[in-house]
Parts: C-alpha cells; sequence; structure tokens
C-alpha cells in the first residue's frame, strides 16, 4: 500500500518529521541550486549566496552544485538565481507544490523560509543533520503566494563542515504534454560572442539535454563559422546546431528567420530567442522551458536582464507600455537598476511582489509554437519596439507573457549607450508610432503625438539637430503606410547612419582636448546646472531658450566651444543658454561638439509642427492601413519572400 503525504504546511512550526522528508517525490527538475563559477567576484556571488551572516568565512565549493558551509556559520539561499519565485509558479502554472530536493552530510540545520507579497519573512520548516550523507525533500505548498513571494533555505553548521552536496527545486509530476525546446540567436559581427553563447549551451549537460534544436542566424560580414572557437561549440552541439547566414536584416529580421526555420524544419513545441551579446547563466534555458512546460496555457516567458558591467544589478523586475503615449517603461511597483551586492533579496521588500508585464526583452524570450503559428513572426522594424510589439500582440490574442525572476542573462547595461540619439533614434520613433497604430486604443494615439513633439523640441533646444532630422525622415516613412516596411528594411540602417552626419551634433570627436579650451569658466557654468522644477521655472525656462534662439550665435562659438559636458549633464534647461558646448558620449571614448544654428532650429521646429499636424490628422486611417496589413507584414511568407531579397524597394 503507498503511503500518500501531504505538502508541508506554510502554517506548522515543527521540524519535518521522517515521512515529511521522504525521497521519491521529486518528479521532474525545475530549478538547479548553483554556487558562482569559479573566479566570479565578489558581487557575482550575491546572486548565488547571501553570506552577510557568514562572518569572515565564506561557503566554498568544489563545483557549481556543491556548498560547504564552515563550522558555526549561517548561509543563506535566499538568492537571486537560488530562491524558488513561488508566486509566478502559483500564478501561471499547473503546480500546487514544489519538491526541495537536497543531499547533505555534516552536522547542522536545513531551514526553509517563506516570503509574503510585502517582503515579510516566514519561517515554514527545518530538519537538523548529522554527520552522515542523506537525502531529504520538502514537498512546499504553493498557495498561499497569490500576490507575491519566495521559496529558500538557510544552511547553519555546527561544529564541522555542512556541505550540500546538490540541491534543486522539482515538480512532483510530469508535464502533461510531450515539448522540445529550440534555440534562436541573432547575431551580427559577434562571432565570438556567439560562439561563448554556443559552446556555454552545449557544456552543460542538463541544458543540452533539453535542447533539440540550436538556429543561429548569422547576419554580419565576421561570420560565426570562422571563429576560432566555432569547430568545438559546433561539436559539441553536433547535429542540433543549424547556422543560417544572410543580409542584415535587423534583430527582427534574424530573430524573424529563426522562427521561420524553427516552424518550417523542426518540430519543437517551444522557441526561446536569444540575443548575441550577453552572458549565459546556462540553467537560466532549463528554468524558462521547464516553466512553459507546466503553464496553464501557452504564453510567453522572458528572461530578466543583469547587467553586463555591474554583474549584480538588475535591470527591472518587469515593463509595460504605458498606452496613453504608448512608450515603455517600468511596471509599477518595479525599480531599475537594484544592485543585489549591496540589497539582498531578504532586504528588499518591493522585489517580493508578483509583477505582471506586457512584454518582455528578447534579449531572452521563449515563446510556444503555438502561438508563432496564430501570430506570426516579427514585425519587420529591423531593431526597437519587435519585441514590446510582439508581446502586446500576444496579449491580445490571449497569450500573457510572464518576466521570470531567476531567469536571467548579463546583458550590456542601457547606461553605457544612448539609444534615443543618433541613428537609432529613426528605429526608436518610426516603430514607436507603427506599434502604437497597430495597438493603441485611442483614435489619435492618445498623448503619442504630443510627446514626439515634445522630444523634437526637446533635442532642437540640446543643439541635436542630426537626431530631430531622423525624427522627421521616421515619420515620413510611418506615413507612407506598411507597404513601405519591407522594401526599406534593408537600406533602412545604411540611410540613418549616412543621414546622423548631416550635423555636427551626429559626428564623434575623439576627446575634447582635440578642440579649443571652453570658453566658459566653470564658475559661470555652475550657475546653468540648476535645473527649473516648478512649472513657473520651467516655462520661464522654455521661453528663454526659444528667445535665445531669435538670436545670432557669438562669433568664436563654431569654432571653440563654450563649455565642456560630460554625458549625464547634458540636459535641455543646461544646452539651451548655450551656443556651443562638446558633450560627452554615453560610453564615454568621445565627444559631439554642438553648435547652434538658429535657422535650422526654426526651420526644424516648423517642419515638425507641421508634420504633426499631419500625423494628427491621418492617424486614424493609418491606424486602419496598419491594422489590415498586419498579417501580411508578420507571415512566414512575407518573412520568406524579405530572406531571399524579393521585397526590396527600388
Amino acid at each position: 500500500m503507498t503511503t500518500i503525504t501531504s505538502p508541508v504546511s506554510p502554517e506548522r512550526v515543527t521540524d519535518a518529521s521522517a515521512a515529511d522528508l521522504a525521497t521519491g517525490k521529486a518528479v521532474t527538475l525545475l530549478q538547479r541550486v548553483l554556487l558562482p563559477r569559479s573566479g566570479d567576484p565578489l558581487k557575482v556571488r550575491a546572486l548565488y549566496v547571501d553570506e552577510s551572516g557568514a562572518g569572515t568565512k565564506r561557503v566554498t565549493s568544489r563545483s557549481r552544485s556543491e556548498a560547504s558551509v564552515a563550522p558555526g556559520n549561517e548561509v543563506s539561499f535566499a538568492t537571486y538565481f537560488n530562491a524558488f519565485p513561488a508566486s509566478y509558479w502559483r500564478r501561471w502554472t499547473v503546480l500546487q507544490t514544489v519538491v526541495l530536493g537536497m543531499r547533505v552530510s555534516g552536522p547542522g540545520r536545513i531551514d526553509v523560509y517563506r516570503s509574503k507579497a510585502d517582503g515579510s519573512i516566514i519561517h515554514v520548516t527545518g530538519a537538523t543533520t548529522s554527520g552522515d550523507e542523506r537525502v531529504l525533500e520538502f514537498e512546499l505548498d504553493l498557495t498561499p503566494f497569490e500576490d507575491g513571494g519566495w521559496y529558500w533555505f538557510d544552511v547553519t553548521a555546527d561544529d564541522a563542515p555542512l556541505v550540500v552536496h546538490e540541491a534543486s527545486w522539482s515538480a512532483a509530476q510530469a508535464p502533461q504534454q510531450d515539448t522540445r525546446l529550440s534555440i534562436g540567436i541573432c547575431t551580427y559581427n559577434r562571432p565570438t560572442d556567439c560562439v561563448a553563447a554556443l559552446a556555454a549551451l552545449a557544456d552543460d549537460p542538463v541544458v543540452a539535454g533539453v535542447i533539440s534544436k540550436v538556429i543561429v542566424a548569422d547576419q554580419g560580414n565576421k561570420k560565426v563559422r570562422d571563429d576560432a572557437g566555432f569547430a568545438a561549440a559546433s561539436a559539441g552541439l553536433g547535429d542540433k546546431l543549424m547556422l543560417v547566414e544572410q543580409g542584415n536584416l535587423g534583430g527582427s529580421g534574424g530573430f524573424s528567420r529563426t522562427m521561420y526555420e524553427m516552424l518550417e524544419n523542426t518540430d519543437a513545441t517551444h522557441h526561446i530567442l536569444l540575443d548575441d551579446d550577453v552572458q549565459l547563466e546556462p540553467d537560466s534555458i532549463a528554468r524558462a522551458y521547464a516553466f512553459a512546460r507546466f503553464t496553464k496555457a501557452p504564453m510567453l516567458v522572458g528572461g530578466q536582464m543583469l547587467a553586463l558591467q555591474d554583474r549584480s544589478v538588475l535591470h527591472t523586475m518587469g515593463e509595460v507600455v504605458a498606452r496613453e503615449k504608448f512608450f515603455w517603461r517600468a511596471a509599477p511597483n518595479t525599480e531599475y537598476a537594484h544592485d543585489f551586492a549591496k540589497e539582498s533579496l531578504r532586504e528588499s521588500p518591493d522585489l517580493h511582489r508578483r509583477i505582471d508585464v506586457d512584454y518582455t526583452g528578447w534579449w531572452m524570450c521563449l515563446i510556444p509554437r503555438q502561438a508563432i503559428e496564430q501570430l506570426g513572426l516579427a514585425l519587420p522594424l529591423f531593431i526597437k519596439w519587435d519585441d514590446a510589439e510582439y508581446g502586446i500582440r500576444a496579449g491580445e490574442h490571449g497569450f500573457p507573457t510572464a518576466t521570470l525572476p531567476g531567469v536571467a542573462v548579463w546583458h550590456l547595461s542601457w547606461s553605457d549607450k544612448d539609444d534615443t540619439a543618433g541613428w537609432q533614434a529613426y528605429f526608436h520613433t518610426r516603430n514607436r508610432l507603427v506599434a502604437a497604430a497597430l495597438h493603441t486604443p485611442y483614435k489619435r494615439g492618445g498623448r503619442l503625438l504630443l510627446d514626439t513633439f515634445k522630444f523634437d523640441l526637446k533635442f532642437l533646444i540640446m543643439l541635436q539637430y542630426a537626431t530631430a532630422a531622423l525624427h522627421h525622415r521616421a515619420y515620413e516613412d510611418f506615413l507612407a503606410g506598411p507597404e513601405r516596411l519591407f522594401p526599406i528594411l534593408p537600406t533602412a540602417l545604411p540611410t540613418a547612419l549616412e543621414h546622423q552626419g548631416d550635423y555636427p551634433d551626429g559626428r564623434v570627436v575623439g576627446s575634447s582636448s582635440d578642440l579649443p579650451l571652453p570658453s566658459m569658466g566653470a564658475i559661470k557654468a555652475e550657475k546653468f546646472m540648476k535645473p527649473p522644477t516648478t512649472p513657473l521655472t520651467i516655462g520661464r525656462t522654455l521661453l528663454a531658450a526659444l528667445v535665445h534662439n531669435l538670436r545670432p550665435p557669438k562669433a568664436d562659438t563654431a569654432e571653440r566651444p563654450e563649455i565642456n559636458i560630460s554625458a549625464q549633464d547634458a540636459r535641455w534647461f543646461l544646452l539651451s543658454r548655450l551656443d556651443s558646448a562638446t558633450v560627452g558620449t554615453a560610453d564615454g571614448r568621445g565627444v559631439t561638439f554642438r553648435r547652434r544654428e538658429p535657422d535650422t532650429f526654426w526651420r526644424m521646429l516648423n517642419h515638425s509642427a507641421r508634420v504633426h499636424v499631419r500625423l494628427l490628422r491621418e492617424f486614424p486611417k493609418l491606424k486602419k492601413q496598419y491594422r489590415e496589413h498586419m498579417q501580411q507584414l508578420t507571415s512566414p511568407e512575407s518573412w520568406r519572400q524579405a530572406f531571399n531579397g524579393e521585397l526590396r524597394g527600388e
């Protein structure tokens, strides 16, 4: 006769009984408990182990699965990669319990905790260990996690080391359906990074075991196949690797190619899009796939983004699109740039809420085959807004999105680049308008067009005429209608790059030292740095900026900057008062020499006003046109023609 045990109640106060700890409950692996890689910096350790109570000694490990806690110390696994995001599994999956399993030896204790949505911590259960090696399995209830909360465990060593040889979170059941996973990597002239990602997938046996196909869309002229490490990475994946080479159609074209090949040449049920400029925590692949196998209905599962330059920093827990002006933002109750090395998970109440999102970035995003078959591929946008639009499109068709904590890649942080200026501004602006035309609930876009006009005015005041000109090109291409998107897809980038240099602010100089010393003293410049904070002072500053552009610039400012400004200080209220300035680039590699040109200012502001009147007038008609063309813009057949160069413009 089989004995059926109930999951450990979250309200119990006693230690787990022998029956509670009996093995055999874990059926399907969901998430491995991992240690940092050998040589990882101290900041990265905070993502795996909370050693704040460990005194001067730290947990040591001989592998990524083993943790040895020194005598007399306590270590918590309430960390980004090792705690279990129970509220997400409670909300989106069929699971009612989760099994925490581990193999341990040495004297001490294992204690299991949970949190509530407000971050408060509750002890759930625990067990005492002796010197002998034993296997423990705690089956834990997922019921009390409707609004938020995590599970984790702490390890306390007595008078000798306590070793956790391996630990994991598992389901007590198997998925109801047979599933298969493919990976799609879009790459452009980053062969070494792409090969590193392939090697990471191949070298982890658990991850390699769940992958049926890896599709690489190589769009560059520095070929992945020519990289020194490609042969080894390819051998590791064997016939699972499919390498496809094509012209540069941007992220939307590269990812669409991997989706297309997945549909046409594999039987995969789920497809993960993966950027080429990321560093992988390989278990994130297995975790996202495990989550998708147990969801109540097909849905998109996204990975979060950790900063590659500051690796304990989380970009955000999730993002949404504010429909009233159709612009992305952090989801409510979230923050940007949380640093786990400064504040652990236990010290961060806001990280315990479940965060619902509109979309997830395509640095890592799982999409079920059923969704791709119903929704089609990406829009032909080249870059920017393809991921956000797809998430919104999916939601409108009944496919929700979850951005799952503990599933993440390290990606170049936005703080190291300003992609709202320069050539990328064209794609930001045009594609935002396209996405809004397809999905805004407002007849004329709500506050969208007021916002784009404000951006134009801001960039003109900040002496960024090249960026404003690219905005205007974006408006014209949007007004040309949906039929223009595919024909200009291969040429949009070179065209934007060509016109970026039409104005001085679009040309990067190596250093401010390559130009004459600034004419304005530091004390005078300091007076301009105080920002206006009230509607009255903001209005006065804006009016002064307009009046300033009625006057000709001082004679020597075309050759000699008035001031050198760092990237973080380049604010509209400062630049609006100047005739010229050097401004550092976001990556710190150079400067742009911005010069005030009153004739250009008024000509471009006048053009912006006129084109916005036209946009406002024609927006209802454009909405109808873009929505009628949605199927044509996203169909595999249209993309097949684009891959073959059959949809190019004249």
